[in-house]
């Protein structure tokens, strides 16, 4: 069966790249300008061939290939969807790397049909020369050994492999922890911080703790089917209230958590993962999956914190309003800055794999 060739002389580390932020393309073109500086890949979110041909426009000169996220409600089972990836995987066979596709809570209660789906799919992109990846994000909160189970199942498929996603993984587990010590309580419900919130602290911390023993544990075992692996990164805290759309992780790995009272002589609390977090994930992921086979995406979500524009501002010389242009300024800088740290580690575990053993 023939594996596609993914290799590049580094591991590829993308970013999201999309408008999260309210405002024209003037937006799409400070990203240009800002992934260009980094030297970051594109993750674009887009469904059609025309929305991926428009996005493709403001794609930075130095990335020669993107991912495209595939819109949350597209489910591998679907005939239409299954087309609609042929489709665009005929076209941007050139310019993709991988497609990323959600995974759904069907997949427990109907595993045979996506199998049958996998394998079908498999042989449709097979039929296309450089046929992009299709990597099944795990995103509906599936018990982690059912997740890996339908990969080591499809070993042998290909084109068709798993987007492991840290902070949805880590979040599921840190409640589910929480919940075997406080039975019915939801920790993210906490994040509104009431006054029982200090003495639950030290449980919260330990639930908290448990989400990294679980990402490394599925990074191990899905790197072990010995496919390509694409990751989306990004930290979590079930006390965070950073995001502006409700949820509790896609969190840079460089923040904390405010908090309303001091715990432990602090007022901040750390993240999931936290770069110390991140540089063991990135080591497991290149022990398990191997540089070749790896790819990874900062799925960072913008706040509400904004940054003066610099040399980025003639591009909104149009717009009396700059306030959404600077936040997505914000946005683009934290995304840098994660970058640089990924790039950090990425060179740190292949310079380790690299030495002598004797």
């Amino acid at each position: 069966m023939r594996t596609p060739d993914l290799s590049l002389s580094e591991p590829p580390v993308f970013g999201l790249f999309q408008k999260r932020i309210a405002g024209d393309d003037s937006l799409l073109e400070l990203a240009k300008l800002r992934f260009g500086q980094a030297g970051m890949g594109a993750e674009l979110y887009a469904g059609t061939v025309q929305e991926v041909e428009h996005l493709l426009h403001f794609r930075p000169c130095s990335t020669p290939s993107v991912v495209v996220h595939l819109p949350r409600e597209f489910k591998l089972t679907d005939a239409k969807n299954q087309r609609q990836i042929v489709e665009l995987a005929t076209h941007f066979e050139k310019n993709v790397r991988g497609f990323v596709i959600h995974d759904h809570a069907e997949l427990a209660s109907d595993t045979p049909q996506w199998l049958q789906a996998a394998r079908a799919l498999n042989s449709e992109l097979l039929s296309i020369p450089r046929s992009p990846m299709l990597f099944i994000e795990y995103a509906a909160g599936l018990e982690p050994d059912l997740f890996v189970g339908f990969f080591e199942s499809i070993q042998d498929l290909a084109r068709v492999s798993a987007c492991l996603d840290v902070g949805h993984i880590g979040i599921r587990r840190v409640r589910k922890t929480f919940l075997q010590m406080h039975p019915g309580q939801d920790v993210c419900a906490l994040k509104t911080q009431p006054v029982e919130l200090e003495s639950l602290m030290e449980d919260v911390e330990e639930a908290v703790r448990s989400g990294l023993e679980t990402v490394l544990e599925m990074v191990r075992s899905v790197g072990g089917c010995g496919k390509p692996v694409h990751f989306h990164l990004h930290d979590g805290h079930p006390l965070s209230a950073a995001s502006p759309f409700g949820v509790a992780d896609h969190l840079s790995f460089l923040s904390e958590v405010r908090l309303r009272f001091e715990y432990r002589g602090r007022r901040d609390a750390p993240l999931m993962f936290g770069p110390g977090g991140l540089r063991t994930i990135v080591e497991r992921a290149m022990d398990a999956v191997k540089s070749e086979r790896a790819s990874f995406t900062l799925e960072i979500h913008p706040t509400s914190e904004q940054l003066a524009l610099g040399a980025g501002a003639p591009l909104f010389n149009h717009w009396s309003d700059k306030t959404n242009a600077e936040k997505m300024n914000h946005w683009l800088s934290v995304l840098s800055d994660n970058q640089r740290l990924m790039m950090k580690f990425l060179a740190s575990a292949s310079q380790t794999r690299d030495k002598p053993t004797h």
